[in-house]
């Protein structure tokens, strides 16, 4: 009698109709596992030009649905429109209320693809979700880790720090070890249409890339008139709207000095931009919230880490000292440069993501 032949592992592939993700799928089918693509549906208007590339546009649906049946594999669109809009379009909108700078794809990461995406991999029995960022997930012995992907220019282990141990347990990530280069030419190998797609640029809620024109629809009363102060107070013009201006911008501010001067502050409640001298641009110390840890052991006390401030920065040496289970402040060895509230400070241990939080605005 034939023993029964054993059932494949199934898995979920989160399919942004993007090269990436549409490698992670054939890799993983090529593996000999049950592939399920996934792919989520959250903006259907209002979105950027036909000749933009966007994230998440509706075309990229088109492309996840063909590279779907070239691979063979059961395919499902997951609505998490009405999610993205109160989740992360609503924080995006408040955080430049706040005079901060919002990062919406570490927030649809942590909203969306990490729990309800992954929600509905776990609902179609798949053992685990792969996406295609460019990190790489190992097995410690104090549970999964996070890491940086092993393509320095591609690295995305920024984006994904907010995820949780438990979540961390449940996912993959397949092109850890690739550069761009190589996924493209897995791309060819497999057959896929879109081995030369170009990269997504702009937000898919934001039409054409002109955040000042959503903010303005939003209604955050950002494009009020205000004034324009240096760092002593003296009022040096007059500024078209807050929203926008970002720290560290030097074009566009209509006003002279006898030096260049920069943006060093955004301040709502006044409805005052701040200026000074690229000197004030450097800071070595900030503060983070919303502290997600991924180390082995609790953040009991002050230690050594390399933090990095945006996602094109290197990561920089310094010391984080927690204020408690949740906050904390990272001081700098050397003063970095135009550090923006709002966006993310991710810590590193060498290569390893240790967590991050979000950078709270400054005290001049």
């Amino acid at each position: 009698m034939n023993e029964p032949c054993p059932r494949k592992k199934r898995v979920a592939v989160a399919m942004s109709g993007g090269v990436d993700s549409s490698v992670a799928a054939a890799c993983l089918l090529e593996q000999g596992y049950e592939v399920i693509g996934l792919t989520m549906r959250l903006w259907s208007g209002g979105g950027a030009s036909a000749a933009q590339r966007t994230c998440c546009a509706t075309e990229d649906l088109y492309d996840a649905r063909r590279v779907a049946q070239t691979l063979g594999i059961p395919f499902f669109v997951v609505d998490l429109e009405a999610v993205f809009r109160e989740a992360v379009v609503a924080n995006f909108v408040a955080t430049y209320a706040a005079g901060q700078t919002p990062n919406p794809c570490i927030r649809c990461n942590q909203w969306l693809k990490f729990e309800h995406l992954l929600k509905k991999a776990q609902a179609l029995e798949a053992e685990f979700l792969a996406t295609g960022h460019y990190a790489v997930r190992t097995d410690g012995e104090a549970g999964p880790q996070l890491w940086r992907g092993k393509d320095r220019k591609k690295d995305q282990s920024y984006f994904l720090f907010t995820v949780t141990p438990a979540q961390l347990r449940l996912l993959r990530f397949p092109l850890g070890a690739l550069n761009k280069e190589q996924t493209r030419a897995l791309a060819a190998r497999f057959g896929l249409h879109l081995a030369e797609k170009g990269e997504s640029q702009d937000l898919c809620f934001v039409p054409n890339g002109e955040t000042a024109a959503f903010l303005t629809q939003a209604g955050v009363g950002l494009f009020q008139p205000g004034t324009i102060l240096d760092l002593a107070g003296k009022s040096l013009g007059r500024h078209n709207g807050l929203g926008g201006y970002t720290i560290g911008q030097r074009k566009g501010l209509g006003v002279s000095a006898a030096e260049p001067l920069y943006v060093v502050a955004i301040q709502p409640d006044s409805n005052q931009l701040i200026v000074g001298p690229e000197s004030a641009l450097w800071r070595d110390r900030l503060r983070v919230a919303e502290i997600n840890w991924l180390g082995d052991l609790p953040l009991a006390g002050p230690m050594a880490i390399q933090a990095r401030i945006r996602y094109g920065a290197e990561p920089q040496p310094g010391r984080l000292e927690p204020l408690g289970p949740n906050s904390a402040d990272v001081v700098f060895e050397t003063p970095q440069r135009a550090i923006a509230p709002g966006q993310a400070c991710v810590f590193y241990a060498e290569d390893r993501v240790l967590g991050g939080g979000w950078i709270q605005p400054f005290t001049l």
